[in-house]
């Protein structure tokens, strides 16, 4: 830590496995969080490991291990915390007997299904969600109906929908119906909102990889943690872009 110890306390909420350091700038602003009894809401402030910090009154603590796991998440699965519809939560599927909370990097809907993964660390989850990192996401879709060769050509060359662009790295033509996608940025269902524009709708999407990271061998429904090589590549992505 630098100036005596003292981390900025939205770097102090990620490292406490609270939520990523973008999202802990919201608790921050929403006045959520204090330190030692104040409330404390502008983004400079910073906490040392002796202070008191509290995010909705309970005290949190700087996380003593972190966790890097890889899920294979089946679709009807909700990535969130908590829904109020009741519907199963991925990280249920996750193994038992981790102490320290985990959350979901990133964003695979309900419908789909494929790799995902879970982390308590938030300085390592906010460097792979940034659209700076350029990690890419790479997934297999089959679609409802005949793919257009448009489709692919369009989504090379950036779609606009309802104002925003969306662009696909690569789209390789796997079949009549099925069609291989890296993105890069990945918007909130952008995939989706794609086929959506040339009258198609993805039967099944799959996400397979994310950066140097294959779901290769890992069944649906089924997890495993990082490995150290997989850990530094991913870390040696951000390195390289940022």
């Amino acid at each position: 830590m630098n100036d005596g110890g003292a981390l900025r306390l939205q770097v102090y909420l990620a490292r406490a496995g609270v939520a990523s350091r973008r999202a802990s700038e919201k608790l921050i602003a929403a006045g959520r969080v204090s330190v030692n009894g104040a409330v404390v809401t502008e983004m400079g402030a910073k906490a040392i490991l002796s202070d008191e910090v509290c995010v909705d009154g309970k005290r949190v603590f700087l996380e003593s291990a972190f966790h890097y796991i890889m899920l294979n998440k089946p679709p009807l699965y909700i990535c969130t915390a908590r829904d109020t519809e009741n519907r199963p939560l991925a990280r249920d599927l996750l193994p038992t007997g981790i102490g320290e909370r985990l959350y979901s990097v990133g964003r695979l809907d309900y419908l789909s299904s494929g790799l995902i993964l879970f982390t308590n660390d938030g300085i390592f989850a906010a460097r792979l969600s940034h659209p700076s990192s350029e990690i890419e996401k790479e997934y297999i879709v089959e679609a409802s109906g005949l793919i257009d060769g448009r489709l692919a050509d369009s989504f090379l060359d950036g779609v606009e929908i309802e104002g925003l662009v969306y662009r696909a790295r690569e789209v390789e033509r796997l079949g009549k119906k099925m069609l291989r996608i890296v993105l890069i940025e990945g918007r909130n269902r952008e995939i989706r909102r794609v086929f959506s524009h040339f009258h198609l709708h993805p039967r099944s999407l799959r996400r397979i990889r994310i950066g140097p990271v294959s779901i290769d061998g890992l069944a649906e429904g089924k997890s495993r943690p990082l490995s150290k090589v997989e850990i530094e590549a991913l870390n040696g992505c951000f390195a390289m872009h940022g």
